[in-house]
């Protein structure tokens, strides 16, 4: 993963930890690193964001423990580029985190691809708490007619159920509200996966926990 990196992997994840945990630009992180001793360039600390996320966020799955079967499924608006993008997410009523996902549109199209992402990492949900959208609800139905068994996911529509995925959403809004945001949609698709596993480790989903939240995250490196 790490092979004909011109800095060590020590250094490389503590950039991208930087980035991913803090509200810092990238310019930011530079400054944090040049005042320990280490010259990269702004530029190469995005690129390494870009780069080790995915890859991050693939060995995150492996290792999160197992959420509940009642979801509070929810999106919210994302600026990229100056157009709105939606960001679908879905936590357990413990508040965990069960997945999250980018989409360039809010659409019958987009819940589905969100909804067979978090169930392919977690499993079928017992029941789905929803707010009115018609497109979520078309999602869920067109899951329950292909779905092989005879096990169905109950649609609940419950407004103050979703107040605590709610909460996860602001977290992400004021983290973007004091940056730049974002000019390019896959640039974002990394990143705000990125700030999402260091929230996932922070609210301690993770088998083998480490004795920091750094360590755990290197740990998802290796």
């Amino acid at each position: 993963m790490f092979k004909r990196h011109r800095y060590p992997r020590a250094i490389i994840l503590q950039a991208v930890y930087f980035k991913l945990r803090f509200t810092l630009s990238y310019r930011d992180v530079e400054e944090l690193l040049k005042s320990r001793g280490v010259k990269v360039d702004h530029s190469t600390i995005q690129r390494w964001v870009f780069k080790f996320s995915p890859l991050v966020e693939a060995n995150m799955h492996k290792r999160k423990n197992t959420v509940g079967n009642s979801w509070r499924m929810d999106e919210t608006y994302i600026k990229v580029g100056g157009k709105d993008r939606y960001l679908y997410r879905a936590v357990d009523k413990q508040g965990n985190t069960v997945d999250f996902l980018l989409t360039k549109r809010r659409m019958k199209g987009s819940a589905q691809k969100f909804l067979n992402k978090a169930i392919g990492n977690n499993g079928k949900p017992r029941l789905i708490n929803i707010d009115k959208s018609g497109a979520n609800t078309e999602a869920i139905c067109i899951i329950n007619r292909h779905s092989l068994t005879f096990k169905k996911i109950k649609i609940r529509r419950v407004k103050y159920l979703n107040n605590i995925v709610e909460q996860d959403h602001r977290t992400i809004k004021r983290r973007i509200a004091i940056t730049t945001g974002f000019k390019e949609f896959e640039s974002a698709q990394r990143t705000l996966a990125g700030i999402e596993i260091i929230n996932i480790i922070r609210k301690d989903q993770l088998t083998n926990p480490k004795k920091s939240w750094f360590a755990t995250f290197k740990s998802l490196a290796a």
